[in-house]
């Protein structure tokens, strides 16, 4: 099924509106997963003409998909990415790791950005960032998807690696997402050392089920749960 491609309208009416001249996309993955890290890719672009075929890299085959990246890192102006680890992400909440992931990619630019495109309709980078959210940026937008493809090839080849000490949980197919496999799994072996023990997963099971990490919040205000995906055990 064909799809629009993305263009460069957002970054250009960033540049007329705000005067900024480097502007970076940026997107994340690994954000419903059950194992691994958030991770989020900065990419700047310019304003040329993209790869053919570049989009959202949900909507791309594994092997394409890998091979676009393969392109995209030497044709992209500059990347980085940024990582927050599961055990950031049950002391902080998804919303601080994600946060946490996005300025460590940004900081890792060779240079600052003037302005950032952000995937999506919440703005979870904030100040001193100037910050343009955009839903579906990463079908839209060109930096924003080609952050999109680096990142999900950069985190998938990250879980196949983890996978290896871990065979029975699949994550070089499911890279830490909920799946049969990963399912079955956990009921058999319980979290690995790669699992997010905040998550709602581990309440429906009841031998692990005490390995939960609770938040503790000044305010008394509940943790967030935003992101979190969960299969009936």
């Amino acid at each position: 099924m064909p799809y629009e491609p993305p263009t460069h309208t957002v970054e250009r009416s960033l540049r007329a509106t705000t005067g900024a001249k480097v502007i970076a996309g940026v997107d994340e993955v690994g954000r419903g997963a059950w194992a691994g890290p958030v991770t989020v890719c900065a990419a700047i672009t310019g304003l040329r003409r993209p790869p053919e075929g570049l989009t959202d890299s949900k909507l791309l085959t594994v092997k394409r998909r890998t091979e676009l990246a393969l392109i995209l890192q030497s044709w992209v102006t500059a990347y980085a990415l940024g990582h927050a680890s599961p055990e950031e992400i049950d002391d902080l909440g998804m919303t601080a790791a994600l946060r946490l992931a996005a300025v460590r990619a940004l900081d890792t630019l060779p240079v600052r950005p003037d302005a950032v495109i952000l995937d999506g309709k919440h703005d979870y980078l904030g100040d001193p960032w100037q910050v343009r959210t955009v839903i579906k940026g990463d079908r839209s937008c060109v930096a924003v998807a080609a952050a999109s493809v680096i990142a999900k090839v950069q985190r998938d080849k990250m879980m196949a690696e983890l996978g290896i000490d871990h065979a029975d949980f699949g994550f070089a197919d499911n890279a830490g997402y909920p799946s049969p496999v990963h399912k079955a799994a956990l009921e058999e072996w319980g979290p690995t050392p790669h699992h997010r023990l905040s998550w709602a997963y581990l309440d429906a099971l009841p031998q692990w089920r005490h390995l939960k990490k609770v938040r503790s919040w000044a305010d008394g205000s509940v943790p967030e749960i935003e992101g979190q995906l969960v299969l009936d055990f």
